[in-house]
């Protein structure tokens, strides 16, 4: 049997790990906050040392699988109610089997050396380009999903938005169309596109919202600009990060907490989402 060396079984998987649980959280948009993220990777790590035991029976293997991945969505997005709790473990699922196909596609295609499979699991030593390079075709191939989910999401629907920044919440009507495809460019967050008269006390009315006074923004309020373009018009678009946000469908009842920029402007609509958020 190949030499396996555990700090680097379990930084790998670390690594592994913290992309898999990122590219979960881009499909559901679920918030994910960085101490979920890396305690759940580093939890999750511990589950790939059964790759030293004997060889075990497949439904073994699956049912650890299937604890590891309830574990690993639990630290990493919580335990709020059934329907987040399931989205999460089986968007998790998904994202998992993109890797493990590319993972193993790869591995039966070149049949490298450097490359180990044993209960399940994957070992590589340790060629970290092509570690970058697996993560990064299953990130890709996530972001193609994500964009055809959101591409065909149903909009016809009555919302409302339910925003908390420090210690003011406000709650605001909303309209869902997929031509909003605002997305920060840096973080990968969507952005919803608020009026700024509709988000009363939480962006405060002497409050310039001007280039030129970018730094002192982000300082005091936390916002900065974001560059964007229509067919119709660009610029820079001023944006801030919420503690929270809540997407009521009020013909349904339902209700999610979603991961996104609040984008500030001077349009009639209280706010406008893409309703791909929501799957």
């Amino acid at each position: 049997m190949k030499t396996i060396y555990i700090d680097v079984l379990i930084v790998l998987n670390i690594y592994v790990n913290f992309f898999l649980i990122k590219a979960t959280a881009r499909l559901t948009h679920a918030p994910l906050k960085t101490w979920r993220l890396l305690t759940a990777s580093s939890t999750g790590s511990l589950f790939s040392l059964t790759i030293l035991l004997p060889g075990l029976h497949f439904l073994v293997n699956l049912v650890i699988k299937l604890v590891a991945a309830f574990i690993i969505t639990a630290i990493a997005f919580g335990l709020k109610n059934r329907r987040s709790i399931l989205s999460n473990l089986l968007w998790f699922y998904f994202v998992n089997f993109i890797f493990g196909g590319i993972v193993m596609a790869l591995y039966n295609f070149f049949r490298p050396g450097f490359m180990t499979f044993s209960n399940a699991n994957l070992y590589i030593d340790f060629s970290l380009l092509s570690l970058i390079i697996f993560t990064a075709v299953a990130y890709f191939a996530v972001t193609i999903v994500r964009f055809f989910l959101d591409k065909g999401s149903d909009a016809r629907q009555k919302y409302r938005i339910t925003i908390r920044k420090s210690h003011t919440v406000c709650t605001l009507s909303a309209l869902a169309d997929t031509g909003n495809s605002l997305v920060d460019m840096f973080s990968g967050k969507p952005v919803i596109i608020c009026q700024r008269k509709a988000l009363g006390s939480i962006i405060s009315p002497s409050c310039t919202l001007s280039p030129e006074n970018a730094e002192t923004l982000f300082e005091q309020s936390g916002i900065r600009f974001l560059p964007f373009s229509t067919v119709s018009d660009g610029g820079l678009l001023p944006v801030f990060t919420p503690e929270e946000v809540i997407i009521t469908n009020e013909e349904q009842g339902s209700a999610k907490k979603v991961d996104v920029l609040i984008g500030i402007s001077e349009n009639e609509i209280p706010a406008v989402f893409n309703p791909g958020i929501l799957c």
